[in-house]
């Protein structure tokens, strides 16, 4: 099989650390463009099972306020340095995109599929940050799965936080980590 240049730019795609992350983030028009790339995902039944939040400038500051809050909530012993790490979350990268599924579980496609698909989504930003001249890492962490951080970024009750994509320009070359060797992870299925 020729090594094109589609496979090359799957080859080279890694995560830049979010605090590796400054500014410029891209600006209206390319984040549209990459999320353009990002909606061709597969998609039974064609559902569109995902949404975007966009959060730049002051927004970033405010949710990671309302974390600090969140997190004192939870855990009232937490060390001061957890609540400021959760404070600072989305303070690094210059943008943040959130990408929400939203899911229908009286479906005829499961609600997994539709999740899997979401997740496909995030995948592809990152893939289109990169092509786009950017670096971006894709993260969760307790917030993504907490009912009141979804309540308080206007999730309804069937949607969830599938990842924060966090965005902008490397500020150092990250190394490549080592990759899993894929012919150690496939297997023939005999009957």
């Amino acid at each position: 099989m020729p090594d094109n240049c589609f496979m090359q730019a799957l080859d080279q795609r890694l995560s830049v650390p979010s605090r590796q992350l400054g500014e410029p983030a891209p600006d209206p028009a390319t984040l549209l463009r990459m999320l353009q790339s990002a909606v061709r995902v597969p998609d039974h039944g064609k559902l569109v099972p995902y949404r975007f939040l966009q959060l730049r400038g002051d927004a970033r500051h405010a949710l990671g306020e309302f974390l600090a809050q969140r997190s004192r909530q939870r855990d009232p012993q937490a060390a001061e340095a957890a609540v400021e790490k959760d404070r600072l979350r989305f303070s690094h990268a210059p943008l943040i995109v959130t990408v929400i599924a939203r899911l229908q579980p009286d479906h005829k496609v499961p609600a997994q599929e539709q999740l899997l698909t979401a997740g496909c989504v995030c995948f592809a930003l990152l893939q289109a940050a990169q092509g786009a001249g950017f670096g971006a890492q894709w993260l969760t962490a307790w917030m993504a799965y907490d009912v009141e951080v979804s309540r308080h970024l206007g999730l309804i009750e069937n949607e969830r936080i599938v990842g924060f994509i966090h965005i902008g320009t490397p500020k150092l070359e990250v190394p490549d980590r080592e990759r899993p060797d894929p012919a150690a992870l496939l297997q023939d299925w005999q009957p």
